[in-house]
């Protein structure tokens, strides 16, 4: 099932459960079974999978495997290949793989970048520089989130302004596209509308990506929050998985089918199989070992209607 075409501006959704959801689980997932996810993930209609991330296996060891995964993809054409990757050497690894898009970090936030990069926000960002070398003309495209943009768990709201500066040094950098990431889920409706509203005078809307987690329960009122603003692309997880690990109580993107569900009730395309989505995610547990936060899989559609009970 794919949403209805209406009036409404498609809605595109990039989906980070393998890197950003994986990274975190304590039970490895075999390589096999990661390729066979983003696999069906593409098979679903995705047209953007962040697959990976080459950082240091001792770092993260949920992701060893990057290379592996990457070279057993059956890729669909169509689907950009996405990597997260830390540094220049990340990035040879990344090419040797044949990503199609290259995904840099840095948080606004010092005491935050600094928790999870081990370095300031302008350091990290004079590194994006180095990586922007090797890269540049291999034919690979560029995107640069900037982490806590709505907000740090050490330091509390960051300011817009700050944001803005960062944004702007990733454009002078040459990178294409820039995220604005609610690293801890602290955002809010109002304060995400403002802050898109300012990034979309110089990012244009195909190039601007939101990244929202459920810590509050707030994460799909933002998307709607941000799609009202202009936004028109967003990451999510199957199921709900993800977290940073350097940012307490950060657990739980805000979940793909979830946010598929309520853009098909609201006549928003979005291009995805809702019912094969569902059908992923209720088979998450088996590879991770434990329940997804995930409401529609537990729930099912609004349309999934039930018997009438019998009368007593």
């Amino acid at each position: 099932m794919t949403g209805t075409a209406t009036n409404a501006s498609p809605l595109l959704i990039q989906e980070v459960a393998t890197r950003d959801g994986f990274q975190i689980e304590p039970v490895f997932v075999a390589t096999r079974d990661k390729i066979a996810l983003i696999d069906a993930l593409s098979a679903a209609g995705f047209s953007r999978i962040e697959v990976s991330s080459f950082v240091s296996p001792k770092a993260v060891p949920a992701l060893r495997d990057a290379a592996e995964v990457f070279a057993g993809l059956h890729r669909r054409p169509g689907t950009v290949y996405v990597a997260l990757v830390p540094n220049p050497k990340g990035a040879e690894r990344a090419l040797a793989a044949r990503v199609d898009e290259v995904n840099l970090v840095a948080s606004v936030s010092e005491t935050h970048n600094r928790a999870n990069m081990g370095m300031s926000p302008a350091a990290s960002i004079e590194g994006f520089s180095r990586i922007m070398e090797t890269v540049r003309g291999s034919g690979v495209s560029t995107n640069a989130t900037v982490a806590t943009a709505f907000g740090c768990p050490f330091e509390g709201e960051q300011a817009a302004d700050k944001v803005m500066r960062q944004v702007e040094r990733y454009l002078a950098l040459g990178i294409e596209g820039v995220t604005l990431a609610d690293t801890t889920g602290m955002a809010n409706p109002r304060q995400v509308e403002h802050l898109v509203a300012r990034a979309l005078t110089i990012v244009p809307a195909e190039h601007l990506t939101l990244h929202f987690h459920n810590t509050r329960g707030l994460g799909l009122a933002n998307v709607l929050a941000a799609y009202g603003a202009g936004a028109r692309r967003f990451d999510a997880a199957l199921g709900g998985l993800g977290g940073c690990p350097f940012a307490p109580g950060a657990t739980g993107n805000i979940c793909t089918e979830d946010l598929v569900s309520m853009a098909y009730e609201m006549g928003i395309e979005t291009g995805l199989d809702l019912d094969a989505l569902i059908g992923l995610s209720r088979d998450l547990p088996r590879l991770i070992g434990h329940d997804v936060p995930g409401q529609v899989a537990k729930a099912g559609r609004p349309s999934d209607l039930h018997p009438v009970p019998a009368a007593a």
